[in-house]
């Protein structure tokens, strides 16, 4: 045996892969989230804190337990984000109107600014994703995806 090392196939053959749903979706989501994470990291929000803190922006109020169902995360996941959110003084909790046991989530000031910010910089970051995709592709895109994991 020499040490040369002679290709074994002149072309790669992947379309086994390529036919796979969960190898495109991952293909695909790695792709955004890599452009996503570098966009984010001006604001230091990882795409599970920018998740958290954009249901929270739309549903002022919203519980711990809605917010674990809704991403599915785990709930002991969940407290030490919320904690860290409330350190760097972006959310705070307050009283649940409904349910004395429960406390809802808002966002402060400098959150909804954050936010703000953060989600034009996502919606930019969407059309430039986007942007090999007519906008019916891109709905229906979504809304297959949307099939696989709802």
């Amino acid at each position: 045996m020499t040490g040369k090392c002679v290709p074994a196939v002149e072309q790669v053959d992947s379309s086994y892969l390529e036919d796979l749903i969960g190898y495109n979706a991952r293909r695909a989501a790695l792709s955004v989230i890599e452009v996503f994470l570098d966009r984010m990291q001006v604001y230091n929000l990882r795409p599970v804190d920018f998740s958290v803190l954009s249901l929270i922006t739309h549903n002022p109020g919203i519980t711990s337990r809605q917010l674990c169902s809704t991403l599915g995360i785990l709930p002991p996941n969940l407290v030490g984000m919320v904690n860290a959110l409330e350190k760097r003084e972006l959310i705070m909790r307050q009283p649940h109107p409904r349910d004395g046991r429960a406390m809802g989530l808002h966002l402060t000031t400098p959150g909804q600014k954050l936010m703000r910010d953060a989600e034009r910089t996502a919606a930019e970051l969407e059309a430039e994703v986007a942007g090999r995709l007519t906008p019916t592709e891109s709905r229906t895109l979504i809304r297959l995806l949307k099939k696989i994991y709802q």
